[in-house]
């Protein structure tokens, strides 16, 4: 059976403090130059304003392309030296709530079956899609997710505001879907159509789909009345160039 190849790039991420589990979010591969790279948002990391500081995060990983059911849970510590080994994103704007950790591939299982997004798959400047463009977000909101073969579920979403634009000044775009705790930190991609899925040489890209963002968190307003008027279900996605930056060698 086919398992498509996003399923693979997006993987569960529970941060724990000295070995007690905390929170469950999501993660995704990214790859650049050879190197390898676990993408979340930051504040999965790290947040001071909700007293959130892990010593270290889980992700599953599957082990065998013939059996998606085996998988193996691989940690990662969040400190070595005293010093926080992730990257975090800054812009003019301030803090970008995305982060990155590069994985030592010696280190990971062998075989591992995976999936990483790479720098062709980030939308140019000549394909700003139009607002209402329909998303994919793969993920495990709640934590929810296929517990036998450890594959993440997708969310339907649309652009909700002009992409290429700072939303507020901010380095994000707004989505609207329907999301949910453990969201965090997703890719936010668009599917290729099928003519335009072949590299220069024919073959079919990676996974098929272009990365637009990094789900960090639900928008809300301060006007908003809880009790009476309905959250607005739109959502803020970090723009997926910042990991040009984050994964630069040096």
């Amino acid at each position: 059976m086919m398992i498509e190849p996003i399923l693979f790039v997006a993987t569960v991420v529970r941060t724990q403090f000295r070995g007690a589990g905390l929170t469950n979010a999501t993660g995704f591969f990214f790859e650049r130059g050879g190197r390898l790279f676990l993408v979340s948002s930051r504040h999965v990391f790290f947040d001071a304003a909700a007293d959130h500081q892990p010593d270290a995060v889980t992700i599953d990983l599957h082990v065998d392309p013939r059996n998606a059911t085996r998988t193996v849970g691989f940690t990662i510590p969040l400190y070595r030296d005293g010093k926080a080994v992730w990257r975090q994103g800054e812009d003019s704007g301030g803090e970008i709530d995305v982060a990155v950790i590069e994985l030592d591939r010696s280190a990971l299982p062998d075989p591992v079956v995976l999936r990483a997004l790479r720098p062709a798959d980030l939308a140019g400047d000549d394909e700003a899609p139009e607002v209402g463009t329909p998303l994919l977000i793969p993920g495990f909101p709640l934590g929810f997710h296929d517990q036998l073969h450890h594959l993440p579920v997708v969310r339907h979403a649309i652009i909700a505001s002009s992409f290429g634009m700072r939303f507020g000044g901010e380095g994000y775009f707004l989505t609207d879907a329907r999301t949910h705790r453990g969201s965090s930190g997703a890719p936010v991609v668009m599917r290729l159509p099928q003519n335009e899925r072949g590299g220069e040489d024919g073959a079919e890209t990676e996974t098929g789909f272009k990365l637009l963002g990094i789900h960090s968190a639900r928008f809300d307003v301060g006007s908003r009345e809880i009790g009476v008027d309905e959250a607005l279900g739109l959502n803020c996605a970090w723009y997926a160039d910042i990991l040009m930056v984050l994964t630069e060698q040096g």
